[in-house]
């Protein structure tokens, strides 16, 4: 019985040998396979990061084939631009009106008549005397209206253009008390001839 009794323990033995090799052996299986699991998840994780760097690669591909526009005007610009070429374009109509009414102006200046000269009668002569007229007196010139804006220089200038060569000291002296500072719309003054006999 010794004999059987030393069976029955080393089969006891060996049975939880092996059992206890089982579960050893189990465990390992479960670590690999849990390990497996965490390898198959990262290859996983790594797919969609691989996917999502190829998507990024591909956009940047279609921006770097794409022409820059960034230095393009945007349309409120354009918008801002063509308002500032109207008021510029209004401006220039303006002053273009402008200088053809000074033009006009000018042309109306132009086409005023110079100022009317009237002839004076020489003072009648006594044939039987011998008296000479007095000494004062004009025989030949003009009797002429002052008129707004007209200067003694402006009156003799206009004279002189008409053939009649007369200074202003002449005028001066033709008309004694006149100044030339005192000239009003309305006076009448003696332009002489001094080339008229």
């Amino acid at each position: 019985m010794k004999k059987i009794a030393f069976w029955l323990l080393a089969g006891t033995l060996a049975t939880s040998g092996i059992r206890a090799q089982d579960a050893a052996t189990q465990q390992q299986i479960d670590k690999l396979s849990g390990q497996l699991q965490d390898i198959v998840e990262a290859e996983a994780a790594q797919g969609k990061r691989l996917d999502a760097l190829a998507q990024e690669i591909s956009e940047i591909r279609t921006k770097v084939n794409t022409p820059v526009i960034n230095n393009s005007a945007s349309v409120d610009d354009l918008q801002q631009l063509a308002a500032k070429v109207k008021e510029i374009d209004k401006k220039r109509q303006e002053d273009r009106e402008l200088i053809l009414r000074k033009i006009e102006d000018l042309g109306r200046i132009a086409a005023t008549p110079p100022p009317v000269r009237r002839h004076l009668p020489a003072p009648p002569k006594d044939e039987n005397s011998d008296t000479p007229p007095a000494a004062n007196a004009q025989q030949n010139g003009y009797e002429y209206k002052v008129q707004e804006g007209d200067t003694l220089s402006a009156i003799a200038k206009a004279y002189k253009e008409k053939g009649v060569k007369v200074t202003t000291s002449q005028i001066l002296k033709a008309n004694p008390g006149l100044s030339p500072n005192s000239l009003y719309v309305g006076k009448t003054i003696f332009i002489p001839d001094p080339t008229a006999k």
